[in-house]
Parts: C-alpha cells; sequence; structure tokens
C-alpha cells in the first residue's frame, strides 16, 4: 500500500465521513499501528490518525532491540519474559524476518566462579524458555567462553576487567521503519490512516459515551476551518504512551492511569571505534548498559531517568552525555570522546507509574527502573479504551488486548486476532530475495553493497525502489551527506511512504539524522529538492523545511551542552515541529 498525499486525502474523506467507523485509533506509534492492523484484519472498519508522524515519539527512539528482556529473569518475572520471547520469534519467522535480526551479546565476568554460575543460569533458562515456546528465531544458544576467547571476540575490552564471560543472542530491529511497515500492512488490509492529524477532543453523546473526536489536520493553515474536523467512530482507543494523560484530560476527568515517561539517551557511535564481533552487555549502579552493533556504527546506551518537562521533545544533557561515556569507558582500552559520537538520539519510555511506588519514592524522586515494563488497558467511560505501558517487543500482545476490551464493550462476536500470521510489508519472499542479492544487481545499475543495504531496510519492497531508479538512474547515485543512503530512499518516502516534511525523512524513513556526522545538515538540501516535485513545495517551502531542519539540529546540539533537564529542555524547546500556516 503507497502512503502519499492523495491516500492521506482518502483517508480522511472516509474518517470524516457520515458512517462511523468501528474503530479509531489515537496515536501512530508501535502500538497503535498493531491495534489498526489487529481491527482491520478481524473485519473492523478502521481509522488511524497520529498527531505528529509515524513513530516520531518512543517508537522511533528505542534502543533498537527485539528482546526476551534478560534482567526480567532476576525481577523472577517470568510471565512478561516468556511472552517476549515468543514474541520475538514471532518477528524473526514470520511477521517481520526483513526487519528483525539475530544480534550477539557477551556478558562480561568479573567475579569468582559464583558469578559464572548465578548469571550463566539465568541465561540458560532464557534460551531454555525461548527453546520451551519453540520461538527461538533459529538463533544459536549460549556459551561460555575464557577470559581468552573473550578478549578474542572483543579486543576492545579491557582484560582487567573481565575473568571470561558468557555470549548469548537476542535480536534488533530499525524500529522506525518497523512501524512504518506496520501502518502500511494496515493500510493495505482496508484501514484508514492518516499522520498530521491530531486530536484535541472527545465527542460524547448524551450517555457519556464516546462516539469520535474532533481532530485538526496540521497541514491545513490553522486559519482554515476545513482543518478543524470530526471523526466518528463507534470505539476509541488510545495508544498514545506518555501523553496519556492528554486523552485523559479530554475527559474532564481523573483518568484511570499514571503513566510516568523515564528517559532514555543514546549515543552513536562510528563501528572503528570499538574493535568487537559482538554487542556487550555491561551491569551498572543504576540499571545496564548495552553496546549494541549497529551496521557501521554501535549504539551506547541508555539512561532510565524521570523526565517531567516536553514529551514531543526530550533532551539529552551534558551529564547524560558524560555518564554514558564514563561508564562505557570503564571496560574499553581506548576510551571514548566527545568527538567520537556521530549522533544522539532521546526516547521516553511510558511506565505505569503505581501510586503507591510514587508515595515511597525518596525526596519525590520517582524511582523509574522499578517501575514495571508490563502494560496495562482500561475503559475508564464507554467508547474508550486506554492502553499504555509494556515493551517494543510485545506490541501485538497489547494490541490485541485493547481491542478485546473495545470488541466486548461493543458486544460484537469477532475473531480472534490473526496478526502472528500477517507478515508486515517487505516481508513475504524476504528469505528467498535475501540470499539472491546478485540477481537484483545484475538487473539493475545499482552496486551490490547498495543492494545489500536496501534488502535490509525495505526487504522485497526493494524492488520499488529499484524501479524508481530505473525510470531515474541518478536515483540510484548516494545521496550528498547522507551517508550510505541513495537518493531513491528520499523519493521514495515521500512518494510511498507518506513523509509529508523533511525531518521526517531525515529522522525516521533513513537513519541519517543520527548517523551523519553533521546530523545530516549537508544532506538537507539536495533532500529537500527531491521530497519538492512529490509534495508539491515551491522555493519558499524547500528553504522553509531546510531552515527548519537546520534549526532542529542546532537545538538538539545546543541542548547537550547544558547541565540538567531543565534548562536542556529550554534549549531544545526552542524550535518544535512546526508547518506553514
Amino acid at each position: 500500500m503507497t502512503l502519499n498525499l492523495h491516500s492521506r486525502a482518502a483517508a480522511i474523506e472516509r474518517m470524516t465521513s457520515d458512517e462511523p467507523l468501528d474503530v479509531l485509533v489515537i496515536g501512530g506509534g508501535v502500538v497503535g499501528g498493531g491495534i489498526a492492523l489487529d481491527a482491520v484484519t478481524r473485519g473492523l472498519s478502521t481509522g488511524l490518525i497520529e498527531a505528529r508522524d509515524y513513530s516520531s515519539g518512543t517508537s522511533s527512539r528505542s534502543s533498537k532491540l527485539i528482546h526476551g528482556g534478560l534482567r526480567y529473569l532476576e525481577m523472577l518475572d517470568f510471565g512478561l519474559v516468556h511472552e517476549a520471547l515468543q514474541e520475538r520469534g514471532l518477528l524473526l519467522t514470520k511477521v517481520a524476518p526483513h526487519l528483525v535480526r539475530p544480534v550477539p551479546f557477551m556478558y562480561p565476568l568479573s567475579k569468582p566462579a559464583w558469578e559464572r554460575f548465578y548469571v550463566g543460569s539465568g541465561i540458560a533458562l532464557y534460551d531454555g524458555l525461548a527453546f520451551g515456546v519453540r520461538q527461538t528465531g533459529g538463533m544459536p544458544r549460549h556459551r561460555h567462553l575464557r577470559k581468552k576467547n573473550a578478549l578474542q571476540l572483543m579486543p576492545s575490552l579491557k582484560p582487567s576487567v573481565l575473568s571470561g564471560a558468557i555470549q548469548y543472542y537476542d535480536a534488533q530491529v530499525d524500529d522506525a521503519r518497523f512501524v512504518l511497515e506496520l501502518v502500511r500492512t494496515a493500510a493495505q488490509h482496508g484501514a484508514h490512516v492518516a499522520n498530521r492529524v491530531k486530536a484535541e477532543e472527545l465527542i460524547r453523546d448524551d450517555d457519556g459515551r464516546v462516539v469520535g473526536v474532533v481532530a485538526v489536520d496540521d497541514t491545513v493553515p490553522a486559519s482554515d476551518p476545513a482543518g478543524r474536523v470530526t471523526i466518528r467512530a463507534k470505539h476509541v482507543i488510545s495508544a498514545t504512551g506518555v501523553w496519556t494523560d492528554e486523552i485523559q484530560a479530554m475527559l474532564g476527568e481523573d483518568g484511570p492511569l499514571q503513566v510516568a515517561a523515564s528517559k532514555g539517551v543514546h549515543l552513536v557511535v562510528p563501528k572503528d571505534r570499538i574493535d568487537s564481533q559482538t554487542g556487550v552487555i555491561l551491569r551498572t549502579s543504576k540499571s545496564v548498559l548495552f553496546i549494541i552493533p549497529w551496521d557501521d556504527h554501535w549504539i551506547i546506551g541508555t539512561t532510565d531517568t524521570p523526565w517531567k518537562y516536553d514529551r514531543q521533545h526530550p533532551s539529552a544533557t551534558s551529564a547524560d552525555i558524560d555518564y554514558l561515556l564514563d561508564t562505557v569507558n570503564e571496560v574499553l582500552v581506548t576510551p571514548l570522546s566527545r568527538d567520537d559520537i556521530d549522533g544522539v538520539f532521546v526516547g521516553l519510555r511510558p511506565l505505569i507509574a503505581p501510586s503507591d511506588l510514587e508515595r515511597d519514592a525518596p525526596d519525590g524522586v520517582e524511582a523509574t527502573t522499578k517501575i514495571s515494563r508490563e502494560h496495562v488497558v482500561a475503559s475508564p467511560v464507554p467508547g474508550l479504551v486506554l492502553v499504555a505501558g509494556g515493551k517494543y517487543t510485545t506490541y501485538r500482545v497489547m494490541a490485541k488486548d485493547a481491542l478485546d476490551l473495545a470488541l466486548a464493550d461493543l458486544g460484537k462476536d469477532m475473531p480472534e486476532a490473526i496478526t502472528e500470521t500477517v507478515p508486515l510489508a517487505g516481508a513475504i519472499g524476504w528469505e528467498w530475495l535475501s540470499e539472491r542479492p546478485h540477481i537484483l544487481a545484475r538487473g539493475s545499475d545499482v552496486d551490490l553493497l547498495d543492494i545489500e543495504n536496501l534488502l535490509e531496510r525495505y526487504g522485497t519492497l526493494v524492488k520499488e525502489l529499484l524501479a524508481l531508479i530505473a525510470v531515474d538512474p541518478t536515483l540510484g547515485e548516494l545521496l550528498p551527506g547522507g551517508e550510505s543512503h541513495l537518493k531513491a530512499e528520499i523519493v521514495y518516502a515521500a512518494a510511498c511512504e507518506g513523509a509529508l516534511h523533511l525531518t521526517d525523512a531525515l529522522t525516521r524513513r533513513t537513519r541519517i539524522s543520527i548517523e551523519a556526522r553533521d546530523r545530516g545538515l549537508s544532506a538537507a538540501e539536495p533532500a529537500a529538492r527531491l521530497m519538492a516535485p512529490i509534495l508539491g513545495w515551491d522555493e519558499d517551502r524547500i528553504q522553509y523545511e531546510i531552515d527548519l531542519y537546520r534549526r532542529r539540529v542546532e537545538a538538539e546540539m545546543s541542548s547537550q551542552t547544558m547541565p540538567d533537564d531543565e534548562s536542556s529542555n529550554q534549549a531544545r524547546s526552542a524550535v518544535r515541529e512546526t508547518t506553514l500556516s
């Protein structure tokens, strides 16, 4: 399914028609996209609106891991780990094998033999649970390593920090692209989806039931009444994550969920700065720290601290960056510095905050590392369901639980969820095509390495990009300043993937904003000019988009020099995502 200006207009026209939808989903992250796909594949007329861009919140700023939650075993949360491992296996083998792939990790051991027994037992149980649910995804079992073998795998590790290690496997995902393909798959099955449409008011009937929303189309000038639309639905499901409180506030009463925002900061450094064949998980005094392989880079993260400021633009402080550098440098032979950082990204985890935990927090500070990652669904009033909490890995379970609660209220006898059998766009035929990139290279003028990169990002949809290049061979060229991304990817973002702004293309359809040394500034103009004819931009609009992106980057980099959350938030909030209005 192609997402473009035409399909967006058609979706809004259907959603605002006199005939109410069965289900309207608010929120275009991984859970919202999952609900939309679940609903439409059960035969329900379904709409989805997203206030900004698909996955623009938490779902594009995660640690990019699909995992069972190894550290939750220590909390004896076997149910959560079991559930997550089952979902991990489905994503690896059936739902999105083109976007989810195995990644090795090493757990360094520094204590006497008891630590090997303790940690080894936990990882053995982790593997055992995966084999127990028959969802290993084909990943190898863990193995114990002697010190010499561990250092051969990771020469950058200080010999003094380990006496041995254990290697195990989890999975990683391009989180933003996963959500995009999830939404596109829902649209392919008949869901009506539109980004840049913000719910501002819940519509209630005389009995108090929620029967729809009043929303604002951000692409229409604020002075134009046509930008304010009414969408009616038999049931509204909010999957807005850290913005759940905003939906609850529309009820004019206290909502049942208390959602805390926990900030997670990640650093992106070039691959050659750390000599290793494996990722690493390190235990810290506060939580755990990952060094995660990410193509030509490493992702180092994350932090886990309360965030009480602008949830649209969370920012990293100088102290956050120092903490990550200091922690990782404790184990590296050659320390990293700020000069080694290519990118920084920050996400907010929506955590369910029990009131008794808040009362017990010292000095009023919430201990976010102890708040549950499990999700909660609630229906505060008829016609409205809220879902919050949870983990990226278990989005499908969260979607099912939210929709089941809505269907119970509707009194509809509907079939069970089938999303475990629905492959995402780009997955069908992936196994065969991924092993034969040379066939695609022979049939085009694109280099084999570029073909392999495209396959990892788009799966079998790569054929659609190659069709663009066949029409205009210049699109097969690398985008100036765009790292390994081709010009065709920017055109495809605007023409087929629903990108409405330059920021959408550089920060979510591609990884340029976190991988390019200049944060994508040199790629901004050539990218904007590629998008312009598709989106109808004139020269003024092109310059506006470039300037907005430049100011966004400058605000982010300024915020990263600030000492605390308050000053960092002020610096980052100086520039917001806006449109011409």
